[in-house]
């Protein structure tokens, strides 16, 4: 699966969520969503690393909620892009692939 059409697929879950929480998706809502999200997962981290508490879930639970969690971000950066227009491929390749040509001159 390529990014453009996970970036799809994940569209079509966020509309399907959106419509039936009766929310409107701007450009405020993505990047806030995206905001909760990383929350979300820097307290898995924390409850993962030991350094919050776990309230009560199994090492097994704590990594399967901090992989979610990624998903979850990764997910909304996709959705926050897509909003905006932008190719983060194109973006990733400017930005960082770049230092594999040129070392980053």
């Amino acid at each position: 699966m390529d990014l453009r059409q996970l970036t799809e697929e994940v569209e079509s879950v966020s509309k399907i969520y959106a419509g039936r929480h009766g929310i409107e998706r701007d450009g405020t809502w993505f990047l806030l969503k995206l905001q909760e999200e990383i929350g979300e997962l820097t307290q898995a981290f924390l409850m993962r690393s030991g350094q919050s508490r776990n309230k009560g879930y199994s090492a097994e639970e704590l990594e399967t909620n901090f992989r979610s969690e990624l998903a979850d971000v990764f997910s909304q950066v996709l959705l926050l892009a897509r909003h905006h227009g932008v190719d983060l491929e194109a973006e990733v390749e400017r930005k960082w692939l770049v230092w594999l040509v040129n070392d980053g001159a």
